[in-house]
């Protein structure tokens, strides 16, 4: 069953694309998707997210976590798809890409048009992958302009990464989380503290 925070978020449709997001996934409500979105079961998207298919669709796939502040866009040419089981680290930016399963971005990473990211590999945080770079599976992409160290990548450490969201953080949100006003914020201040 679905469960988002507040009941709410920020849809878009556009002519005839729209979200469609699987019921098991967690979209947070200061998420923004528009037009057609999809995302897979399993998934999260979480604060200040922005994914806009203006251009063509955007698909993220099951247990795939979008962290804080990330930015998926897609271009008519370059579709961006996002496979399974992948991690994309807080403010991330990816641009008319594909990454297959397993695939950990870094916080702060850009991802260009073109650029194909095999199944277990790893683009390091603050990298930028050029347009039409392959990152091998079993590669890291890491620098500006990245470069791609081969053999360097356990698959299983970023299904464990991509797990822990799946298993500890949204179901701390779906279940823990609600909205507090600014008074239940404040701190009491001891009788005669100045």
């Amino acid at each position: 069953m679905s469960h988002w925070l507040n009941g709410g978020m920020t849809l878009y449709a556009l002519t005839d694309g729209r979200p469609r997001i699987h019921p098991d996934a967690f979209i947070h409500p200061e998420a923004v998707l528009i037009g057609e979105v999809r995302v897979g079961p399993g998934a999260s998207v979480w604060p200040g997210v922005v994914i806009r298919a203006d251009n063509g669709p955007i698909v993220i796939g099951a247990r795939t976590s979008v962290q804080d502040g990330a930015v998926i866009h897609t271009q008519s040419i370059n579709q961006t798809r996002i496979g399974d089981d992948c991690v994309i680290g807080h403010l991330a930016h990816l641009e008319g890409c594909v990454l297959e399963d397993l695939v950990l971005v870094g916080s702060g990473a850009v991802i260009l048009e073109r650029v194909v990211c095999r199944s277990g590999s790893l683009v390091g945080a603050g990298a930028v992958v050029a347009a039409g770079t392959e990152v091998p599976s079993g590669a890291m992409a890491l620098g500006v302009p990245a470069r791609i160290r081969p053999g360097t990548v356990d698959p299983e450490s970023v299904r464990a990464n991509a797990e822990a969201y799946s298993s500890r953080h949204v179901p701390q949100h779906r279940d823990g989380s609600h909205v507090v006003s600014l008074a239940e914020c404040l701190e009491v201040r001891p009788t005669g503290a100045t």
